[in-house]
């Protein structure tokens, strides 16, 4: 019997990740609604990829490890882009089966199982290696692999996940060339893109990376901050001015620490040239950090910005040391945005908001209040069904 793990692509462009033991059947039911959560509030969906397992445990596994990556690399996986992925992982480096061509050859022989073997061979080693087929190019055995081991007698550790680069509705092409040039530099590959001015690709782009096209051909487009933040757990915004929200403030350092301390994807919001980032986009992040700079001269250029809190993150290490107890993911922006709209809705139908012309403000500190606590998952879900229950008047 085989197991699959898959992915499909969403209406709002974000990426799920599941495991079956019935594709055709899981698909349809994905597709169809009848499977409640997230796909079910973003229809349609489309299977963008999959893969077969010789058992549950190995799609299990398979699934969960693409549930951690990038989204650059689930579209670099999708395409069958193996280069691609050469560059956007920090951790892993490639390796081509000793025999592609005969290797390849014996896995359509097979009907696909060799390909899934050696994948699932791999996860079950506890390895972080995996062997993918890409689409329209035959089944490649490929090995992602970890590389050599630690000293004996060291304890191993996992890079922490490089934070993604957002530049909210940047005005020139130049600009954003150099930053991509910026983030290559310490390693840092995923772009995002908000509402680009002059629109996207931008020809000025290009030659203004030297050389790191692979962030630019990578970079995503997205239509709000919200959208780009979507799948993030922690977002900092960087800004020097005062606002009416109230949000914790921290430096670059501070910034590098929590980001490699995270389990979850980071992001780190950079704002248009001349005016920065508005109050709206601020009010989307988790923290605001500040680069000590001169008060009378407080003028860097987008690039500058971002080679500085790239630069930090690059020299930052997490310590190999166990914490007391196991922690919880934190929750996505995505879910946060979720209890947000609930609370917001309970309360404009309880009239909460008074008088009409604060109601905006109010809606920002709550915003605010909701965003602070660092909810995982399981909270979120919580506070959720204590809204609805308050909404029901339910009793028992």
């Amino acid at each position: 019997m085989a197991f699959y793990a898959y992915l499909l692509r969403c209406s709002n462009g974000a990426y799920y990740a599941g495991h079956t033991d019935d594709l055709e059947a899981r698909i349809g039911s994905h597709q169809s609604g009848l499977i409640e959560g997230y796909t079910r509030r973003h229809l349609p969906v489309t299977l963008v990829w999959s893969q077969d397992f010789p058992d549950r445990a190995a799609a299990l596994d398979a699934e969960k490890q693409i549930k951690g990556w990038s989204r650059a690399k689930k579209e670099a996986l999708i395409r069958g882009d193996f280069e691609g992925l050469q560059y956007l992982s920090r951790k892993l480096f490639l390796r081509y089966a000793a025999s592609t061509s005969s290797a390849a050859t014996q896995d359509k022989r097979d009907g696909g199982q060799t390909n899934a073997l050696v994948l699932s061979s791999f996860l079950s080693e506890g390895e972080d290696r995996l062997s993918m087929e890409g689409e329209g190019s035959g089944n490649i055995p490929l090995v992602l692999s970890s590389g050599p081991s630690e000293a004996e007698g060291r304890v191993s550790k996992d890079p922490a996940v490089p934070p993604i680069i957002i530049l909210v509705r940047p005005q020139l092409g130049q600009n954003i060339g150099k930053a991509a040039r910026a983030m290559l530099n310490f390693g840092l590959t995923d772009l995002r893109i908000v509402a680009p001015r002059d629109g996207w690709p931008n020809p000025d782009a290009g030659p203004a990376a030297s050389g790191a096209d692979i962030v630019l051909e990578k970079a995503t487009i997205h239509a709000s901050v919200a959208d780009a933040v979507a799948d993030c757990s922690q977002v900092f915004a960087t800004t020097v001015r005062r606002r009416d929200i109230v949000l914790p403030v921290v430096g670059p350092a501070e910034m590098a620490e929590e980001i490699h301390a995270s389990t979850g994807r980071t992001a780190i919001l950079f704002g248009p040239e001349r005016s920065g980032l508005e109050t709206e986009d601020v009010a989307l992040a988790r923290k605001i950090v500040t680069v000590p700079i001169n008060p009378e001269f407080g003028s860097l250029n987008l690039a500058q910005a971002v080679i500085l809190l790239a630069y930090e993150w690059s020299r930052a290490e997490r310590l190999a040391q166990p914490t007391f107890r196991e922690t919880e993911p934190p929750a996505s922006q995505f879910e946060v945005e979720g209890l947000v709209g609930q609370m917001d809705e309970a309360l404009s139908n309880a009239g909460f908001y008074y008088p009409a012309d604060r109601t905006e403000v109010t809606r920002l500190n709550l915003r605010t209040m909701l965003t602070k606590p660092g909810w995982s998952s399981r909270e979120v879900r919580a506070m959720r069904g204590m809204l609805r229950s308050i909404a029901k008047g339910k009793r028992r």
